[in-house]
């Protein structure tokens, strides 16, 4: 983290972007997730001192913007990987191999679930729902959907991420399917492995 992180430094670099952010909305309280996620966005993660600053940036009380920003797993409250795989464990994804994954994924990274790798590319979390349930198993990659997972396209993807600079990039051979999650009327034939 390059900036600095302190509720004084947050205020001054975040009040002008959360001005214009709180415009859209009908309340101040409307604005508190965007507000999260902007700050996040600057910061990699955001804790109780971001609460503090967003809360008075917005004048809305702090237990307000804490209940949000626990209740979404889309905020971090931790420095986090430059890739943050996200594996779904819910029913379909688990009935389809999640927890197998989850294994094979410990172990090539050599971390448990909710923990870093030393090189900081990687932290791994499970999640309850991406929302792909008929490609399951997924997984999100930062903001980015990977679906009809397996062992093999794991690793692929993760000898990909290893030698990239870059933000990931979605596989050819999947792209049909990382868009985000299904809207009920794509089609998942062919889009498999």
């Amino acid at each position: 983290m390059t900036a600095e992180y302190s509720r004084q430094a947050i205020i001054a670099d975040l009040t002008a972007p959360i001005a214009d952010i709180v415009k859209r909305y009908p309340t101040q309280r409307s604005a508190i997730m965007p507000a999260l996620y902007l700050a996040q966005e600057k910061y990699g993660f955001i804790d109780e001192t971001a609460y503090q600053a967003i809360s008075e940036i917005l004048d809305v009380p702090e237990i307000w913007v804490f209940e949000l920003a626990s209740f979404y797993t889309l905020y971090k409250n931790k420095n986090i990987g430059k890739y943050h795989l996200q594996l779904c464990t819910n029913v379909p994804c688990m009935l389809r191999g999640a927890y197998d994954l989850l294994d094979h994924l410990q172990t090539r990274l050599g971390i448990n679930q909710g923990d870093t790798s030393t090189d900081g590319l990687f932290t791994l979390t499970t999640v309850e729902c991406i929302g792909s349930c008929d490609l399951a198993p997924a997984m999100m990659v930062n903001e980015t959907y990977h679906t009809n997972l397996s062992k093999e396209r794991v690793d692929k993807l993760l000898d990909q991420l290893s030698q990239s600079s870059i933000k990931p990039s979605v596989e050819e051979n999947n792209a049909a399917t990382d868009k985000g999650p299904s809207t009920g009327t794509e089609s998942s034939a062919g889009n498999g492995p």
